[in-house]
């Protein structure tokens, strides 16, 4: 992670003023961070720390005193917008100290100290944020641990914002898995794990931290158990991460307690197994630029609050490999697809329905705002709204066990109905959270506070008529309080008049140019009975919100499970809302090694396609199967004509189907899919200095080592990244391992029209291609996959439209038909070849003793030539001459 700028070794303490002592204290306590350092109203930033942070948040860097001699660089933020400001710092990756006031001026002062006491209260880190400001309500955001075991490593991560908690023991090899899956926005690591190459590329947001002892009873102490195995059963290096991710929370919140959730054990083999390459490869929660917008996630959301889409994310991102809650799922969604006033009752009460579960981790926090008070309220009303509505509607248990934790048996939302204000204020401190009529005593005091005004009206009329001056005015001063105000000339008269005894005496303040202002006893103590009638309503009403905080907190179990019940009614009433919209449907999911789409779609070019007006093109659907006794797919034809559409739009059937969602199609059967493997398009890897053909090989050496009877593989063009005999027998080698040892669901699209000799070699293999359309010389791309296969690739005419020079097209055809004229009768593909057996070198033409130039002319029949095939006859004569 990119730290703060470390102060010089020249920079000590030694001669620094009290209040810099304490930042040097902070600064030293925390070098990797950025240290807020407040005074006053403002959090200042001094030296290197300044700088950087004025960089970054175009701030103007002053100087303020010395220190050793030199001017100390300074930049401020006020202290209100400081989460504005905290979270550009925390996005770019830094961590930022925060050295808050502990006591208030009177305070110090009391005590004789030189300045106010300050400490570091929290450390804000990209995993441990919990404000709205700093997070994103559709996506978690986690805090990973990893340990090394015994071969093996343990994962714990957890969500601060929300309390979620969850471990599980993988193989090294998933880590990178892991990673893509979770998108963490913090990593913790122990300097075992810190060169391993999977962790390379989220080396940005890597912290090492140290491995703890004794981790299980660490655990068990924070959850207040004797043991863990009420949670579940955990590895040891599952139990270090999770000590290791508690110890890092509760050393960055200062004296506020975490609350999390008993930790989860996830394990492995209830869920699809995705790599990383694969999960890029789907574009399931960002596209392959690293964007949202052209994602599966966005393509299907349809939730309407942010838990919602945080669970759908999860979802989506970590599709379930048992049937039997799979079904759940789809009973949920069809429940709701089928009864439309019911879904429109659920998502009218979700509509704006506030985070319960982040204001609830706010408040554990002592971090909360009036407004988190007012989102349980509300948010509890809206989970009522859903109970009435659903009542008695029979639902299926999934939905019926949701609406039970709908509404929590000690519910706070009555108690918070009556005591939060109708408008609420920004802070606490600012005062008016309670509602009058709440709170008698806080009531009292804010009467005596608020009648201050006729109170002090009725005193400006008594000192009037007591000094004999009628244009007398009681002022407010922000340091001498209230003080009676006149003009100059009858405060002079006033001045020289005898001093009169009593609690209305003049005593004389202030001289100005025209006005003099004056105080007395009974001034000063109707200014002291109002200051502290406003100090004691503060104090008051703070009581009465600690009281409604620790309320909420007490029913934060029921708060929780009503958090997760209303997600859990959002994702599946949005689920319905997509397949009534865009024509999804029920897939029919076996425990059978079937899969069988009939008119399927792919979801995210369907979405850009209705977005784009201004082609107002439909997206083609395609039927796909692979099914016993047809079970691998080769996919031929020409690029630009949809297959790698066609490849991943079956891999994600898979995963919408497994996530729980319908599926775009018109009917679908799909049996369960253990592990989904999808390698479509190529890039190299220049950090990792591995060039594309190797990173293409690293991915199917990958699908082939793990793959298993029940899993789906698409890949595309295996092979073309290196010479065509070596590519082609690379091709030949791993369609016969998919068909033969693997045994697998599979779809194998290639450029290499020669693995077609494989059909019928194969019995389960099934060739189909993408169908073209040539008219009057032009092609056209139908975007159809049909039975049999291509016997081109138009390779030269994707190269016309992307605008290569007429020439060079020209030129390419000359030779694509000289060697294609080389090539006849001497492919080594078509006669007899063993399976499993390499492509050998063959002799050309010339060394067969033919003239290709004579057989070229021979074959030509000039009486069926088209004008088009007559000039490309042509080409391929000039391309044989000589």
């Amino acid at each position: 992670m990119p730290e703060g700028g470390a102060v010089p070794a020249s920079r000590t303490a030694e001669g620094a003023t009290p209040a810099m002592a304490q930042w040097f204290a902070a600064r030293a306590q925390h070098p990797g961070a950025l240290v807020f350092f407040r005074m006053g109203d403002f959090f200042e930033l001094f030296f290197e720390d300044a700088h950087q942070a004025a960089g970054l948040l175009g701030l103007a860097v002053s100087h303020r005193g010395e220190h050793r001699g030199e001017p100390i660089p300074m930049a401020g933020v006020p202290a209100h917008a400081l989460e504005g400001y905290l979270a550009r710092l925390i996005r770019a990756g830094l961590r930022v100290a925060i050295c808050d006031q502990r006591e208030t001026p009177e305070q110090a002062k009391a005590r004789r100290a030189p300045t106010i006491r300050r400490e570091v209260v929290r450390l804000v880190t990209p995993g441990t944020v919990t404000e709205d400001a700093l997070l994103d309500g559709a996506r978690p955001a986690w805090l990973l641990a990893l340990c090394p075991g015994d071969g093996a490593v343990g994962a714990a991560w957890a969500d601060l914002s929300t309390g979620a908690f969850r471990t599980e023991l993988l193989p090294e090899t998933e880590m990178a898995a892991l990673l893509a899956r979770l998108e963490p926005a913090e990593l913790l690591l122990p300097e075992a794990l810190e060169a391993h190459p999977a962790l390379a590329p989220w080396a940005a947001l890597a912290t090492l931290a140290d491995t703890p002892r004794d981790a299980g009873r660490a655990l068990a102490g924070f959850f207040g158990v004797n043991t863990l195995d009420g949670f579940g059963s955990f590895a040891p290096a599952e139990l270090a991460a999770g000590a290791m991710a508690l110890h890092y929370l509760r050393a960055t919140q200062g004296e506020a307690a975490p609350r999390l959730r008993p930790p989860e054990p996830a394990g492995g083999g209830s869920t699809l197994r995705m790599d990383a390459a694969t999960r890029r490869s789907l574009e399931i929660l960002r596209s392959e630029r690293g964007d949202t917008r052209n994602c599966l996630l966005t393509a299907v959301d349809r939730t309407l609050t942010g838990a919602g889409a945080r669970e759908l994310a999860s979802r989506l991102s970590c599709p379930l490999a048992e049937l039997a809650p799979v079904a759940a799922r789809h009973d949920a969604v069809a429940a709701l697809l089928a009864d439309a006033p019911a879904r429109a009752t659920v998502r009218a009460a979700l509509k704006g329905a506030p985070d319960m579960a982040r204001a609830l981790a706010r408040l554990s926090l002592d971090r909360f705002a009036p407004r988190d008070l007012a989102a349980l309220r509300d948010g509890l009303a809206r989970a009522e709204r859903i109970a009435e509505g659903l009542r008695d509607r029979g639902l299926p248990p999934l939905l019926a066990e949701a609406l039970l934790a709908l509404v929590p048996e000690a519910s706070p939302r009555p108690e918070l109905d009556r005591a939060l204000a109708e408008t609420l204020p920004a802070r606490v401190e600012d005062g008016g959270t309670v509602a009058p009529g709440y709170d008698g005593e806080l009531d009292a005091l804010r009467r005596l506070r608020d009648d201050g005004r006729s109170a002090i009206a009725a005193l400006q009329l008594d000192l009037a008529q007591a000094w004999g001056v009628a244009s007398l005015k009681i002022r407010h001063h922000q340091q001498f309080g209230y003080l009676a105000e006149m003009p100059a000339a009858a405060g002079e008269k006033l001045l020289r008049a005898p001093p009169a005894p009593g609690p209305m005496a003049p005593v004389h303040r202030q001289t100005m140019a025209n006005a003099i202002r004056f105080t007395c006893a009974a001034l000063a103590e109707l200014d002291r009975k109002l200051a502290e009638a406003g100090q004691q309503a503060s104090k008051r009403e703070a009581l009465v919100v600690r009281h409604l905080r620790d309320l909420c907190l007490r029913a934060g179990f029921g708060i929780d499970a009503s958090a997760a019940a209303m997600a859990e009614f959002d994702i599946h009433a949005a689920s319905a809302e997509l397949a009534a919209g865009q024509r999804w449907c029920r897939p029919d999911m076996t425990e059978r090694a079937e899969f069988c789409i009939i008119q399927g779609r792919h979801p995210v070019v369907e979405a850009a396609l209705g977005r784009d007006r201004a082609r107002a093109a439909a997206f083609v659907p395609n039927d796909a199967d692979l099914s016993p006794g047809r079970r691998l797919c080769l996919l031929t034809g020409p690029n630009m004509a949809g297959k790698s559409t066609f490849l991943r739009q079956n891999a994600i059937m898979a995963v919408l189907a497994q996530a729980g969602l319908f599926v775009p199609a018109q009917r679908a059967v799909i049996g369960l899919v253990d592990r989904l493997f999808s390698r479509v398009g190529a890039a190299d890897d220049i950090a990792g200095g591995r060039s594309t053909f190797m990173v293409e090989m690293t991915e199917t050496a990958a699908i082939l080592n793990q793959a298993t009877a029940r899993s789906l593989v698409v890949l595309d063009e295996v092979g073309r990244g290196t010479a065509t005999w070596d590519g082609l027998a690379i091709g030949w080698a791993v369609l016969e391992a998919l068909h033969d040892r693997i045994r697998c669901r599979a779809v194998f699209a290639t450029h290499f029209h020669e693995l077609c000799a494989l059909t019928g070699k194969l019995p389960e293999l099934a060739p189909a291609t993408m169908k073209v359309r040539e008219h009057r010389g032009e092609v056209v791309f139908l975007h159809q996959v049909a039975p049999g296969a291509s016997e081109r690739s138009w390779g030269l005419h994707v190269a016309k439209l992307a605008g290569v020079p007429r020439e060079v097209v020209a030129r390419a055809t000359a030779v694509l038909a000289a060697l294609e004229e080389r090539a006849r009768g001497l492919d080594p593909l078509a006669g007899e070849m063993p399976l499993f057996a390499r492509a050998v070198p063959v002799a050309t033409a010339e060394e067969a003793g033919e003239d290709p130039l004579r057989a070229a002319l021979a074959a030509i029949d000039p009486d069926t030539l088209t004008p088009r095939g007559a000039l490309e006859a042509l080409y391929r004569l000039k391309g044989l001459e000589g």
